[in-house]
């Protein structure tokens, strides 16, 4: 880094960004001497001091292998979601499937269903993808990053969960991946304000079963096992206090191998469950 962007970052700080945000924005926005970067960079600072996020300001963000191009028409990619993944390709480690056909349900920006494509493709296994939204836009945003990083097996399909699946693949996945809605509707009004530059339906969700915020992860727990083959896995990630009430809606379903794991600050964050082989 130039002097120069050195005393650009100083001054960001003494505005109020912190250091780390502020060599960021300067890195990102003001390679060179360009008098548009600066303009730029000003700009992008006083966004930041407003509140907004940084990921959506910079445009980019890395999750695992990928840098994701990422906007407020998708959730910003998580350090815990990355966790997913690894969870994720455990299970698919001790299916015999050579050629898996995975579902990553409400895909967003296709952060973990593209993160696991890309990782299962360095490892010579070429998987199929089905990636799915009901949001429109998000499906713009992860078809973009299906692009950028040439992952190419994949389709990418406009659904409510599992509603407009087509019907020759129930019995036949190999593994469905989730990052749903899991935030209650009172309980997303106390939580950081920096929440509500993310898409509101891709963070709250409907209680059931007396429990916040569990209504889709219900449904998709329910619903999953039609589905997956035999042997076939669901990883799913949930809030600190919906993991009793999951793994007993997974027993009801049928499946098998029924665990739950913390994320690295020790929070129950992902639930990873089994149809009987």
């Amino acid at each position: 880094m130039t002097d120069a962007n050195l005393d650009a970052v100083a001054e960001l700080v003494g505005l109020g960004l912190e250091r780390r945000e502020a060599r960021w924005l300067v890195e990102e926005f003001l390679p060179g001497a360009d008098p548009a970067g600066r303009t730029a960079l000003a700009g992008a600072t006083r966004r930041r001091l407003e509140g907004e996020p940084l990921q959506y300001i910079i445009g980019h963000w890395p999750f695992r292998t990928l840098d994701l191009d990422v906007d407020p028409r998708v959730l910003i990619p998580r350090p815990e979601t990355e966790e997913l993944v690894d969870v994720a390709l455990g299970e698919l480690a001790s299916s015999a499937s050579l050629a898996p056909l995975l579902l990553d349900l409400g895909c967003g920006s296709g952060a973990i269903g593209l993160s696991l494509l890309d990782e299962l493709r360095s490892r010579g296994i070429v998987a199929t993808l089905v990636a799915l939204d009901e949001s429109r836009d998000a499906l713009e945003v992860a078809r973009a990053n299906a692009r950028k990083h040439r992952i190419t097996n994949v389709t990418f399909l406009e659904s409510s969960w599992f509603a407009a699946l087509d019907d020759s693949l129930r019995g036949r996945v190999d593994l469905i991946v989730a990052n749903p809605p899991y935030v209650g509707e009172d309980e997303f009004a106390g939580l950081d304000p920096v929440l509500g530059y993310e898409p509101r339906g891709a963070l709250v969700a409907p209680d059931a079963d007396g429990v916040v915020g569990l209504g889709d992860l219900a449904l998709i727990v329910r619903e999953a096992p039609a589905w997956l083959r035999p042997g076939g896995s669901l990883v799913m990630e949930h809030g600190d206090a919906q993991r009793p009430a999951l793994l007993a809606l997974a027993e009801e379903a049928g499946f098998v191998d029924r665990r739950g794991v913390d994320d690295l600050s020790g929070r129950p964050r992902i639930i990873a469950a089994r149809r009987p082989a």
